[in-house]
């Protein structure tokens, strides 16, 4: 009989019904920890990505674990809260960032947004700037690089929507830095996923 930490399964389809799924607590948290274990001598912050599993549960033991959390919507920034999340701890990421997310994050005070272009950046400066803040600010840069992953989940190619393109990465980063209503905190990169060759 399968069973997760000690409990049988058949037990919990009995108690909940199906479908329904079941996260072994402990594998999550062995899981974290040695991740985070690696980057030991290093300040470093795990963010977990919140598309991969919007699930409270899942995500407050995240936050108990100390975890950031990587997002791409507005809703997403709410589950992390609702879910006991710091919000000082949330990087907001994605390409179709709206005026009222951009508020509702600077308001809550989350750690960064992963700008994804120059017209992104111009519109965070406006609304910082209105509400009397200054964004913390990586920006995503696309290395057009190939990861010899599936095509539809590409996203480091020069023909990819994410990110700058490199060759206008330097120009951006400048006007970055003369916003007066932007901090930059960092460069940004993500090449796919799914990647098992390097």
């Amino acid at each position: 009989m399968l069973h997760a930490e000690n409990v049988a399964l058949p037990a919990i389809a009995e108690a909940v019904a199906t479908p329904c799924y079941v996260y072994s607590k402990s594998a999550l948290t062995h899981a974290f920890e040695n991740f985070s274990a690696g980057f030991k001598h290093a300040d470093h912050l795990v963010c977990f990505a919140v598309k991969s599993n919007p699930s409270l549960a899942i995500l407050n033991l995240f936050a108990k674990l100390g975890a950031g959390f990587d997002i791409v919507s507005g809703g997403e920034l709410a589950r992390v809260i609702a879910a006991g999340g710091d919000p000082a701890k949330v990087v907001f990421s994605g390409v179709g960032k709206t005026a009222d997310e951009m508020r509702a994050a600077l308001e809550a005070g989350i750690l960064c947004f992963n700008v994804e272009s120059a017209s992104e950046l111009a519109r965070l400066n406006d609304i910082a700037g209105y509400m009397g803040k200054v964004a913390p600010v990586s920006l995503r840069v696309n290395p057009n690089v190939d990861a010899k992953t599936h095509p539809y989940i590409s996203t480091g190619l020069k023909n990819n929507k994410f990110g700058v393109a490199y060759e206008d990465a330097l120009d951006i980063y400048l006007q970055a830095a003369a916003m007066p209503n932007i901090a930059i905190h960092g460069v940004d990169c993500h090449i796919g996923s799914q990647i098992t060759e390097l």
